[in-house]
Formats: structure tokens, C-alpha cells, sequence
């Protein structure tokens, strides 16, 4: 057995890397996004005083709790990128892209990626990963050609690049699980699934 007829699994994300990262895996699972106000919880949050592993864990698991099915596992998943202390969004338009990836350059960024997993309403799990990356001095030449190149594709992305395609050309030094670069810590999660019977050892 490499994975058991059930529990039903969840993905409650819209993210293509995530759900890309699971069907690697060789996962069977269902993407059903979850509507949460991540800007309205994030400045929640920060008023509370919680760090950005908090708050990625608040975020997944309001995205987790949201999907109503309760004979299934639902996966939730966040990820913030913090740089001195700066929390980073996913951006609104090329133009603010351009200016996050201008804030980022030369300097080491976290990606604060946290996952949790609920069953029958309730959070039976959760895990965060804190990859490292550092960003080249890259020239301003590059960084258009870079934008010109992927496009809006890269609005969809915290930091404005995918390390899965030409954004890994922005680094210099990366440390940490490339799927929790992507968005989702699958040597936990996978883990996590062997102790849950959903897997077999």
C-alpha cells in the first residue's frame, strides 16, 4: 500500500506549485481553495504582537478549517517571506514586483512556510519550515530582462520569482526543502501522513 483508500485528502490551497508538489509525491488529493482575508488576519496578527511562524500557522489552519468535509484530511498551507524584519506580500503588479525584488537584492530573505492539517473540524497537525535564500547583486538590466520574461506570472509568487524557473538565477545561496521553497514542507507532511495511516511505512 502506498497510500490508503482513506481518509479523502484535501488541498486547500489554489496554488499550482503546492498542488504540483503533492502530485509529485504520488499523492491522490482534491484542490479545493479556501476563501480567507490574508490581509485582514495578517494585520491581526501583527497587532496581536505574533511572529510570522504564527501567523503562517494562523493562516493555514483558517484555511484548513474552512473546508467543511468531514470524513477528509484538509491540508492548509501559508507562506510569509520576512527580510529583516520586513514581511513581504505577494505582489499587486509588475510595477510593486519590480520593487520587491529591488528590496531583495543582495540580501538573505526567510521563507516562513507552515502547513496544518485538520479532520472532522479539528487541527490534528502542524508543521512550519523556514528555508533560507540569499539574492545576488543583480544588475538592473537583468532584472528587466527577468520581468519582461515571466511576466504576471510571478504576481502569484510571495517575493515576485519562482526558484522553479528562471527566478532561480536571482540567487546566489539558497539553504532548506525546495517544495517548502514552493510553498509546501512535503518530507514533513509526508511524514506526518505515514504516522496518520494515510500512508504506508
Amino acid at each position: 500500500m502506498i497510500q490508503a483508500p482513506g481518509p479523502a485528502l484535501v488541498l486547500a490551497s489554489q496554488s499550482a506549485a503546492r498542488a504540483a508538489a503533492m502530485t509529485a509525491a504520488g499523492l491522490r488529493f482534491v484542490a479545493r481553495p479556501a476563501r480567507v482575508d490574508e490581509a485582514a488576519v495578517k494585520a491581526a496578527c501583527r497587532a496581536e504582537r505574533l511572529d510570522a511562524a504564527d501567523t503562517a500557522l494562523t493562516l493555514a489552519g483558517l484555511k484548513a478549517d474552512r473546508i467543511r468535509d468531514p470524513e477528509a484530511l484538509v491540508i492548509g498551507a501559508d507562506q510569509i517571506l520576512v527580510c529583516e524584519g520586513q514581511w513581504f506580500d505577494k505582489p499587486a503588479d509588475l510595477a510593486e514586483a519590480r520593487a520587491h525584488l529591488q528590496a531583495l537584492r543582495g540580501r538573505e530573505h526567510r521563507l516562513v512556510t507552515a502547513v496544518v492539517c485538520c479532520r472532522g473540524g479539528a487541527e490534528v497537525w502542524r508543521h512550519v519550515a523556514e528555508p533560507k535564500l540569499r539574492m545576488r547583486a543583480f544588475s538592473d538590466g537583468f532584472l528587466a530582462a527577468y520581468l519582461d520574461a515571466e511576466g504576471e506570472a510571478i504576481l502569484s509568487c510571495v517575493g515576485a520569482y519562482r526558484l522553479e524557473g528562471l527566478g532561480v538565477q536571482l540567487f546566489d545561496a539558497v539553504a532548506g526543502e525546495q517544495s517548502a521553497i514552493l510553498g509546501l514542507p512535503m518530507l514533513a507532511l509526508l511524514g506526518f501522513l505515514r504516522q496518520h495511516g494515510v500512508l504506508g511505512a
